[in-house]
């Protein structure tokens, strides 16, 4: 099992903007130290909690303060940029990290950057998969372009120079494309198949409850026997709330109360999605009423705490339900306690890890 790091963020309104920015770099920072595989650092425009506008613009922050971890969007939400302005920002990017670049794409979901950017009425996924595929053919096609969707038109035909370079948009790193990470949030996800289907490989988001996590392997398994290649689940990620102490006491108080930072963090997205028709993803059941699902369940029920012994063993049950994942994604949440929070991923990355590994070996 790989470990990698995910941070939206979602941090508390009363903070100071410039000591939350500081604070997600130094723990992506931290994170590459202690050996995690990725990090993945999400993007809003109209969100005070989850702050951070780029994620390209953080990545590219982190370049020179990284050594080995890969830095991927998480994710870059294509139906807010126009195709010609997604491809000349990834392919640079992708070239200035030369291979540790992860580009992760989605339709959009925070409901306040949907309506302000005009995509509220819109199917976001048809037109992410355009641009997308516009995207490529800005890489790889021949110009000048003459691109006509139904979101976008990308024309160059009148300014194409091509003895000065005019009216051409550099090429990434990769060939042909940074790998792709999509996030999977519906139970039973057609969507899962078709990213497989393209190579895209899927996050199992951390507040989904594990009983509709389950129905995303088959889903994925199911896109990859479409393209003929073998069923391998290791290309599966899935992300959870996570917080490992020293003491189960402390671990339960910091991370299973409601006035916490775990508490804050499943208030705020709860809020958010339940908003969207989506709070049925907490339910511990399939059917469990919407008036019935409460804080303090999620906090019970998605969130794992405890010492080294006890979190290796909720995240082996987590395993043993869910299918055999290949990578777990450790969510990053406000260090309302800088010592605990980095000594929770301090241990999940010496302690955890290794003994999980040696477990399912």
């Amino acid at each position: 099992m790989r470990l990698s790091y995910f941070i939206q963020p979602v941090h508390p309104l009363d903070r100071n903007y410039i000591d939350i920015l500081r604070e997600d770099i130094e723990s992506v920072i931290l994170a590459d130290k202690l050996g995690y595989e990725e990090a993945l650092i999400g993007e809003h425009f109209t969100d005070l909690a989850e702050p951070i506008t780029s994620c390209l613009m953080f990545i590219s922050r982190l370049i020179s303060e990284t050594k080995r971890i890969k830095l991927g969007s998480g994710v870059l939400n294509l139906p807010v940029y126009h195709p010609v302005m997604a491809a000349a920002h990834v392919a640079m990017m992708d070239n200035m990290l030369e291979g540790r670049f992860i580009w992760g794409i989605g339709p959009g979901g925070q409901p306040s950057d949907v309506e302000a950017f005009g995509n509220s009425d819109l199917d976001r996924n048809k037109k992410m998969v355009e641009a997308f595929d516009q995207i490529l053919e800005l890489w790889w096609g021949e110009a000048p372009f003459n691109i006509k969707g139904n979101f976008y038109s990308i024309c160059t035909e009148k300014t194409h120079l091509p003895e000065i370079g005019q009216g051409i948009i550099p090429k990434p790193w990769h060939k042909p494309h940074p790998p792709v990470l999509v996030t999977a949030l519906a139970p039973h996800s057609k969507g899962i198949t078709l990213a497989a289907e393209r190579g895209w490989q899927p996050i199992s988001c951390q507040y989904v409850q594990s009983h509709w996590i389950k129905t995303h392997l088959p889903k994925y398994l199911e896109g990859l026997r479409n393209i003929g290649l073998p069923e391998d689940p290791s290309g599966w990620r899935v992300a959870k709330c996570i917080f490992v102490a020293d003491d189960q006491k402390i671990a339960e108080a910091y991370a299973k109360s409601e006035d916490g930072p775990y508490g804050f963090y499943f208030s705020n997205l709860m809020k958010k999605l339940g908003g969207g028709g989506r709070l049925g993803l907490f339910g511990v059941t399939p059917d469990q009423p919407l008036d019935e699902i409460t804080l303090q369940q999620s906090l019970q029920t998605q969130v794992i705490a405890g010492t080294i012994n006890s979190v290796v063993d909720q995240i082996m049950a987590l395993r043993e339900e869910v299918g055999p994942f290949g990578t777990l994604v450790y969510t990053g949440l406000d260090w309302a306690d800088k010592v605990l929070a980095q000594r929770s991923m301090v241990l999940m990355a010496e302690e955890v890890l290794p003994r999980i590994n040696k477990a399912i070996r």
